[in-house]
C-alpha cells in the first residue's frame, strides 16, 4: 500500500460539516427518516437504506447523468457506500483507505492511507475491500484491512488515535467491515472464520480510542481456565469439550453491526462455524453458539441480553452477517418493532427487537438444508440427508455464496416490499480426505466447494468414488439442470412471497440497493450499468452505462438544493479473481471510481478497454528430476493455497502465473520464500510451504504454461481469438 498520506485541503463546506459531525452520535434526529443527509452506510438509524428524497422520481430520472467522479487509483473491489453530512462525501476504499470529497463539486478535501501490513491479504477470501465509514464526535471511523481501527479528524484527515483490534497476531484476522457507533463507542468485528479466527466485537472509547469491552462469538478452550463471563459459560454448553480449539472455532462478524437507537442494543451478526463439518468441528454436535446467530449486546458492557441462532450447528458456511434493516411492521394485528434479516441460509427473517422472538421466518429459495423453521422453538427443521456433512458429499441449497449475503437491501415503507438482490444457487460440498492439522492464518475448513454453476464442467475432474457418489445423490439433477441464477426481487416480509422480481445476470457478488420515497429502486450491475427500477413492479426507467462494474449501495443526498446518487464502482468482492466474462471488468479496465449523478448531469466516459492479450510467453525447462507426480503434487499445493487469489484466468485482476515473464520464474522463490512481492500485496508462505513444496507448485505452474502456450498457439493458426474457452484443455490444467 506504500506510506501513509494525509492530504490536507482547506475548504469552507467542511465548517458546517465539522458542526454537524460533532453532535452525530445515535441523537433522537438519526432516527429520522434520511432525507438531505446521509449519516452512515445505512442512510438512518434503522439501516433501511431508503431515502424521502423525491427529487429524482419517475418522471425525472430519464435526465439522470454525471456530477462529478473520483478516480480511486485501484483496481481491486469497491463495496464501501458513501455517507454525507453538512455537504462533505466520506467513503472508503480498498484495504481502509478513507476519503472526503466537496459533495456537491467533488473536489478532494483530503484522502488518508493507512499503512497496512499486507501480510493479511493472506487471510482475505474476499478482496481487499471495505464496506464504509462512520462518522462522529468529530471523527471518521475507519478499520484497515489488517484490523487496525483509525479515527481520523473530519476535517484534516489526519490520525486522532488508532486501535490495533488483533487480540492474538498469530491468528488470520482481519477486517472489511465498517464501524459501528453506539452512543460514546464505536465498535468493529473481525474477519477470517475460514481461517483460524475465534470471531469477536471490539469496541473502543470513540474519544480516547481505548477497549471499554469485547464480545467473543465462541468460547475459548475450556483447559486454558474459566470463560470470560456466563454468556460464555452458556455457550460452552453447547460444544463438545473436545472440540477444535485449536483452530479457533469461527464466528467472525466480519459485517453486519447494527446500533438500535430505539431498544439501546447492539446487534450482531455472526458468521460461519469451522471446520465446516460439524462433527469434525464439535465432534459430539451442539448448537455451537454464538456461531451464525443474530446477538443483542448491551453497549455499556458488551453483555448478552438475547440470542437468536439462525443456523445452529452450523457446517453450511451460512454466515449471518448480511445486513440487518430495523423498521416498524403490523404483525398479527399489533405495531412491531423489528430486525428484518436475510442471511445466507435462504430464510427471510422477521424478529422482535427488543426480545428477539422470531415472528416469521419464510424460504426465499431452494433449500434442502431444512424444510422449514418451527415457529415454536425458533429452530430450523434438518433434512437428516444434509445435516451431516461427514457422511459423504452433499448437494446443497443455498450454496456458500448465500441466498444474500453482504450487499444490502432496502425497506421501503412506501411499497411495503423489503427489496435486494437474491441467489439462487448451491455447491458440492464434501470432506476431503486425510488428517486435517491446524493451519496457521490459513484455511481451516476442512471441506471442498464446487458450485453448482461449475458442477457439469466439474465432474471429470472429481475422483470416480467421489463423482459416482455425487451423481448418487437426489440433489443431483436439478443442480446439472438449474445451476442458479440471481435476481431483483421486491418481496413481503411477513408472507416471503415475491411480489416482482427482474433478472440481474450471473451470480457473483450483486448490487446493493437504494430506495426512495419517489417510487425509485436503485442498484449497479457487475456488467456495468446503474440500473434504476420502479419499486413497485420492477420496471426498469432508466439505464446508465458506466463501464465499471458496480457491486456496492447507492446513496441519496441534498446539497444547495440539488438532489445526488452517488456509488462507488469496481469489481472485486467474493471470487474476485476469476472475472466473469459477462462483468464490465473482462472488457474494460478496471479502475475503481466514485461516481456521482445529478438531474441535468453529463455523460461518463467508461474506463479504457482491456488490452489485447497477448500470447503465453515460453516458460522456462523444467528443473532436473521433475516427474509428473511432483507436477501433480504442485497442483495440489497450488489450489490449496494459491487459487482463491491467483485464478489463472483470462483477464483476472490479479496476475496469470501462467503466464509468468523470465525474471518472474527466476524470482519465484524470493517471492514466496522471502516475501519480495510483499509491498505489493503478495504474502511470504515460508511458515507454511517448504522449499520442495514451492519447487513443486513452480513445476506445476511452467507445466500449465507451456500447455497454455501451445493452445494459443493453436488458436491463432485457426484464426480463433485467444481468450475463447477451452475447456478440454483447461480441464487438465
Amino acid at each position: 500500500m506504500g506510506p501513509s498520506v494525509t492530504q490536507r485541503i482547506k475548504h469552507p463546506v467542511l465548517a458546517a460539516a465539522l458542526l454537524t459531525l460533532a453532535a452525530c452520535t445515535h441523537s433522537a434526529a438519526d432516527q429520522q427518516p434520511a432525507a438531505d443527509h446521509w449519516t452512515n452506510p445505512g442512510g438512518d438509524a434503522g439501516k433501511t437504506r431508503h431515502s424521502t428524497l423525491g427529487d429524482i422520481n419517475p418522471g425525472t430520472v430519464g435526465r439522470l447523468g454525471l456530477a462529478w467522479m473520483a478516480e480511486l487509483g485501484t483496481n481491486r473491489g469497491l463495496e464501501a457506500t458513501p455517507v454525507e453530512v453538512g455537504g462533505v462525501l466520506y467513503t472508503s476504499g480498498v484495504a481502509g483507505r478513507a476519503y472526503a470529497f466537496d459533495a456537491a463539486t467533488g473536489k478532494p478535501l483530503w484522502a488518508f492511507e493507512p499503512q497496512v501490513d499486507m501480510q493479511v491479504t493472506r487471510t482475505v477470501c474476499c478482496d481487499m475491500v471495505n464496506r464504509g465509514v462512520a462518522v462522529a464526535d468529530g471523527k471518521v471511523f475507519v478499520t484497515a484491512l489488517d484490523a487496525v481501527m483509525y479515527a481520523l479528524d473530519a476535517k484534516t484527515g489526519k490520525v486522532v488515535w488508532q486501535a490495533d483490534t488483533k487480540e492474538d497476531k498469530t491468528r488470520g484476522i482481519n477486517s472489511t467491515g465498517a464501524p459501528e457507533i453506539a452512543g460514546d463507542v464505536v465498535m468493529i468485528g473481525n474477519g477470517g472464520a475460514d481461517d483460524d479466527v475465534r470471531g469477536y466485537v471490539s469496541a473502543y472509547d470513540i474519544r480516547t480510542g481505548a477497549l471499554r469491552w469485547r464480545f467473543h462469538v465462541v468460547p475459548h478452550d475450556p483447559r486454558l481456565g474459566p470463560q470470560d463471563n456466563p454468556d460464555m459459560d452458556a455457550a460452552l454448553k453447547t460444544w463438545d469439550p473436545n472440540s477444535r480449539w485449536d483452530i479457533g472455532g469461527g464466528g467472525a462478524p466480519w459485517d453486519g453491526l447494527t446500533y438500535d437507537a430505539e431498544t439501546g442494543l447492539v446487534l450482531v451478526g455472526t458468521g460461519n462455524g469451522e471446520p465446516y463439518s460439524h462433527t469434525a468441528r464439535s465432534p459430539h454436535r451442539g448448537d455451537n453458539l454464538y456461531l451464525s446467530s443474530i446477538v443483542a449486546l448491551d453497549p455499556k458492557t458488551g453483555r448478552v441480553k438475547w440470542h437468536y441462532q439462525e443456523s445452529p450447528g452450523d457446517q453450511w458456511d451460512y454466515d449471518a452477517t448480511a445486513p440487518m434493516v430495523l423498521t416498524h411492521l403490523k404483525v398479527d394485528g399489533a405495531d412491531r418493532g423489528v430486525i428484518l434479516h436475510a442471511p445466507k441460509n435462504g430464510f427471510l427473517y422477521v424478529l422482535d427487537r427488543k426480545t428477539g422472538q422470531l415472528l416469521r421466518a419464510n424460504p426465499l429459495v431452494r433449500m434442502n438444508w431444512a424444510k422449514g423453521v418451527d415457529r415454536k422453538t425458533g429452530k430450523p427443521i434438518l433434512t437428516p440427508a444434509t445435516s451431516d456433512l461427514s457422511s459423504g458429499p452433499q448437494i446443497i441449497f443455498p450454496g456458500t455464496p448465500g441466498a444474500r449475503n453482504w450487499f444490502p437491501a432496502s425497506y421501503d415503507p412506501t411499497t411495503g416490499l423489503y427489496i435486494g438482490s437474491v441467489l439462487d444457487m448451491g455447491n458440492l460440498m464434501f470432506v476431503t480426505p486425510g488428517p486435517k492439522p491446524y493451519r496457521p492464518k490459513g484455511l481451516n475448513t476442512g471441506a471442498a466447494l464446487i458450485f453448482t454453476t461449475n458442477l457439469a464442467d466439474a465432474m471429470p475432474t472429481l475422483p470416480p468414488p467421489v463423482a459416482a457418489a455425487v451423481k448418487a445423490l437426489p440433489a443431483y439433477k436439478d443442480a446439472v439442470a438449474n445451476p442458479g441464477f440471481a435476481e431483483m426481487r421486491g418481496i413481503d416480509p411477513l408472507t416471503g412471497k415475491t411480489v416482482w422480481h427482474q433478472p440481474t445476470g450471473g451470480w457473483q457478488d450483486r448490487g446493493g440497493v437504494l430506495t426512495t420515497a419517489s417510487g425509485l429502486t436503485i442498484h449497479g450491475t457487475i456488467a456495468g450499468q446503474l440500473i434504476v427500477r420502479s419499486s413497485r413492479d420492477g420496471r426498469i426507467l432508466k439505464t446508465i452505462e458506466t463501464g465499471s462494474s458496480i457491486l456496492a449501495a447507492p446513496m441519496t443526498y441534498k446539497v444547495g438544493g440539488v438532489q445526488y446518487i452517488a456509488v462507488m464502482a469496481a469489481w472485486g468482492g467474493g471470487g474476485y479473481a476469476y472475472v466473469p466474462r459477462y462483468s464490465a471488468a473482462y472488457k474494460r479496465i478496471n479502475a475503481g471510481r466514485l461516481l456521482v449523478f445529478k438531474l441535468d448531469g453529463g455523460a461518463i466516459a467508461p474506463p479504457p478497454e482491456q488490452a489485447a492479450l497477448d500470447i503465453a510467453p515460453p516458460p522456462p525447462a523444467q528443473a532436473p528430476g521433475t516427474t509428473p507426480e511432483v507436477i501433480a503434487a504442485g497442483r495440489g499445493l497450488f489450489f490449496a493455497n494459491c487459487a482463491i487469489c491467483h485464478s489463472n484466468q483470462h483477464r483476472s485482476i490479479t496476475p496469470d502465473l501462467r503466464r509468468m515473464q523470465p525474471a518472474t520464474h527466476a524470482a519465484f522463490n524470493d517471492i514466496l520464500l522471502k516475501g519480495l512481492y510483499l509491498p505489493a500485496g503478495m504474502p511470504r508462505w515460508d511458515d507454511v510451504l517448504t522449499p520442495k513444496d514451492v519447487a513443486a507448485i513452480h513445476a506445476y505452474l511452467i507445466d500449465a504454461q507451456g500447455k497454455t502456450r501451445t493452445v494459443e498457439q493453436e488458436k491463432i493458426r485457426r484464426h480463433l481469438p485467444l481468450d475463447a474457452p477451452s475447456l478440454a484443455i483447461l480441464s487438465s490444467f
